[in-house]
């Protein structure tokens, strides 16, 4: 009983945060990052853009390096209108900082995000990081009300496998939020990368050891397959 009080009590705090139509909350995390890192690299995506413009009402997937990683996006999922947006080593924050350049150009029906994981490693809670996945929702769906917004959920990695307890918290409350929150929805991608014993299995990453091997990524693909919206 006690127990559920508590996840009551955190997911109205996630959802005050949340709401999409009241008093946007301080947010002194976010306003104090130094965003102005990614400048070159966002200039450069939008310069490729203009040398070949992207469809609109296509699907995007925006996030850190899992998605910027993810170069066999567009064969992965013939007969979609898939756009990569990832950017390494980024933040929740940080998508929803460049959503008026990354993201709304393109008035997507979809949009798939795969981050938090470099959050966590930064020292944030899965609360906070959390609350800045329910304020990109609100980011996005206060110009695009009607795209669907898909959370892919992390995996645990060797090279940060004692951030796994974290990472399945985050998962939970965003999954927990999404529930709650229309055109929102939850991947769940805990378990591709662990085999029957419960460790990772190390041919599924790169010699890093934190990002996906191909044969990885083939299994993130089989996990997101059947959420995406029919092709047109």
């Amino acid at each position: 009983m006690k127990r559920m009080a508590t996840v009551a009590i955190v997911m109205l705090g996630l959802l005050s945060t949340a709401n999409l139509f009241g008093q946007q909350a301080p947010r002194p995390y976010a306003e104090a990052r130094n965003y102005s890192v990614w400048d070159k690299e966002i200039a450069a995506i939008e310069a490729a853009d203009r040398e070949n413009p992207p469809p609109k009402g296509g699907i995007i997937f925006i996030g850190s390096s899992t998605i910027k990683r993810w170069k066999t996006l567009a064969a992965d999922f013939p007969g979609h209108k898939v756009i990569n947006r990832g950017f390494g080593g980024s933040e929740i924050v940080d998508s929803t900082h460049f959503a008026d350049r990354l993201i709304f150009p393109h008035e997507p029906k979809q949009i798939f995000l795969r981050a938090g994981g470099n959050d966590l490693h930064a020292g944030r809670l899965p609360r906070e990081v959390a609350e800045d996945f329910v304020e990109f929702v609100r980011v996005v769906h206060s110009r695009l009300p009607k795209t669907e917004i898909l959370f892919i959920g992390l995996n645990p990695a060797p090279a940060r496998w004692s951030e796994g307890d974290k990472n399945r918290e985050l998962n939970r409350l965003v999954r927990e939020t999404a529930l709650n929150l229309p055109r929102v929805g939850y991947v769940d991608a805990w378990d591709i990368s662990l085999g029957p014993d419960g460790q990772a299995r190390p041919e599924l990453f790169v010699a890093d050891r934190l990002h996906f091997s191909a044969e990885g990524y083939k299994l993130l693909v089989e996990r997101v397959r059947p959420f995406l919206a029919p092709a047109p």
